[in-house]
């Protein structure tokens, strides 16, 4: 039992020494994914309707969202509709790997609107759920809120957006999740 116990912690320990640290900026990622033969999945995890309204970046590969909003549902304490798991998340990525001939090991950085609800979350749940090299994008699409000012509350700082990254108001409709298609 008590080799057993070693063995089980060496494997977790070389597991997660190989792993990349999970957070990275929107510069880095977007080097990363214009590098020739990069091995990498960039996924938006915002649901579809999200980025109808605040735009997309044709950078990423696919778009799968982390959480599907459930517009049957109100959520009373934050005065918004509830947010559900995408319950295919990790299988959804797996296959998306699968087409590019990519294993679970490859890196697969997510995108939301800010990194905090989904980027980082979808991350850990992926790295969980046997892809080690999962990331997200800190910041994510949109940046962080400005904290005082005229102009507090506005997300105008850091993220994809505010780096001067490609990005546009429109969306790519052969990247975009559609669950006719899934």
């Amino acid at each position: 039992m008590k080799r057993l116990f070693i063995a089980a912690s060496l494997g977790l320990m070389a597991l997660t020494a190989s792993a990349v640290e999970i957070g990275i900026s929107a510069q880095d990622t977007y080097a990363k994914v214009r590098q020739d033969g990069a091995k990498v999945l960039f996924v938006d995890v915002r649901d579809p309707v999200e980025i109808m309204f605040v735009g997309f970046t044709d950078a990423v590969d696919v778009n799968i969202p982390f959480l599907i909003v459930d517009r049957n549902q109100w959520n009373e304490e934050r005065g918004v509709f509830k947010l559900n798991r995408n319950p295919d998340f990790a299988e959804q990525v797996g296959l998306e790997l699968a087409k590019r001939g990519l294993g679970t090991d490859t890196e697969i950085i997510t995108l939301c609107r800010s990194g905090s609800e989904r980027g980082e979350p979808s991350a850990a749940y992926l790295r969980e759920n046997g892809f080690p090299n999962a990331r997200y994008v800190i910041n994510g699409f949109q940046g962080s809120a400005i904290k005082e000012g005229p102009q507090a509350g506005l997300r105008l700082q850091d993220g994809w957006q505010n780096s001067g990254l490609p990005w546009s108001p429109r969306m790519n409709a052969d990247k975009m999740f559609r669950p006719d298609r899934h």
